[in-house]
């Protein structure tokens, strides 16, 4: 058995921990790159504080799902500003945002040359200028992960900008920052979370330290993702639903994710829609491929986990992988997912999807392989689903 677990260098855990950051920066660098989402809400705290501080900060805004243009945009304000530092407080649109850009300032040339699929993809040779990761949602885990996933409008794809030298310098992962969230983002970022700690469990390049790490993540997510949702001022619930998004951002940066994600990062770049529908309105679907082929090819342990996932989120000790994939059912229609179609996806891209699919990176992770025909049949099922 071999392996390699990396997260970020230093992790903050807790309800208030946010409002330590200005001291907490203050030796990694003198001008800040605050990277905020769209409505720029708290940036005149932020940037006051900071100025206490003795950080000067020049504030960029993140209005959608961050693209190569937008980085581009961000890098050079803050190599004209001569930023040392990059502070990320928002969403997983956000952190990744000020991820690449963290990333890009520490090395030469151009983000294409670095870029997965359409860029030369050319590994980052230094290490990224300091970097602080704030999460205001639950979902994306983006605080500990490695790769900022970057849209390219162009070509109509999603694609990540990877390197170990991207992990953040400091997370600070508050709850109370995720108190003021909307049901329907506290459902997209709880599922996205969901996702990402089942993708890796039953992965092919699962370990014991993201075993045990998905393991606790989900009893979390078990409990709680059904309470936030309905109550979103349960600070309770919203502590264990950080905590497994904070799992699943270690779980997926150490082992690999599967068809779920393998699709999402397809239909992100098609058609625009939100990550975290995208991987919840899959979920299930590719739950019930894997099953299948899992029984079909032999493969035990695989349905043995999934059958674990079961135990963890229903509470019933003698739980089979159906009554988890009826667990997780259950949380979408309570939820309101929509179909794929929502998305604004049409059939006749069915084929297209499941070519680009097949050969994501994602892909790879998926503890079955799944034939074409497979992967045709779980768009058609969460299509209108």
């Amino acid at each position: 058995m071999s392996f390699e677990f990396a997260t970020a260098n230093r992790i903050l855990f807790g309800q208030g921990v946010a409002r330590d950051l200005p001291s907490l920066v203050r030796d990694l660098g003198r001008s800040a790159l605050v990277v905020l989402g769209g409505s720029g809400r708290g940036s005149e705290t932020l940037t006051a504080r900071l100025s206490d501080a003795g950080i000067r900060s020049t504030v960029f805004r993140v209005p959608g799902e961050p693209t190569i243009e937008l980085v581009a945009q961000a890098v050079a304000l803050a190599r004209r500003q001569a930023c040392d530092l990059v502070i990320a407080q928002g969403g997983g649109s956000v952190i990744d945002t000020g991820k690449a850009v963290a990333g890009l300032l520490a090395n030469p040339g151009d983000l294409m040359d670095y870029l997965e699929v359409v860029g030369a993809g050319k590994p980052l040779c230094h290490p990224a200028v300091p970097w602080v990761a704030v999460p205001t949602t639950a979902g994306a885990g983006a605080e500990v992960t490695r790769n900022a996933v970057l849209g390219v409008p162009q070509h109509r794809v999603k694609v990540s900008l990877r390197s170990p030298h991207l992990l953040a310098r400091l997370a600070l992962v508050d709850p109370e920052l995720t108190l003021s969230l909307p049901p329907v983002v506290t459902a997209a970022t709880g599922l996205d979370a969901l996702t990402q700690l089942i993708e890796p469990f039953v992965s092919n390049a699962a370990n014991p330290l993201t075993d045990g790490v998905c393991r606790e993540g989900l009893v979390r997510a078990g409990r709680s993702l059904p309470v936030v949702y309905r109550d979103g001022q349960n600070l309770a619930a919203r502590e264990d639903m950080a905590v497994a998004a904070l799992c699943g951002g270690l779980a997926l940066a150490n082992a690999r994710l599967g068809a779920v994600h393998g699709f999402a990062g397809v239909l992100g770049g098609l058609t625009g829609q939100t990550h975290g529908l995208l991987c919840a309105r899959l979920l299930p679907e590719v739950m019930e491929a894997n099953l299948a082929a899992a029984a079909r090819q032999g493969q035990f342990e695989t349905i043995g986990r999934y059958a674990e996932i079961a135990r963890i989120l229903t509470g019933d000790p003698a739980a089979q992988p159906e009554q988890g994939l009826a667990w997780v059912r259950s949380q979408l229609a309570a939820m309101a997912i929509p179909g794929l179609y929502a998305a604004g996806l049409a059939r006749d891209e069915f084929d297209r999807v499941v070519d680009q699919a097949r050969r994501a990176s994602s892909m790879k992770g998926n503890p079955v392989e799944l034939t074409a025909v497979e992967l045709r049949a779980i768009l058609e099922a969460a299509f209108e689903s």
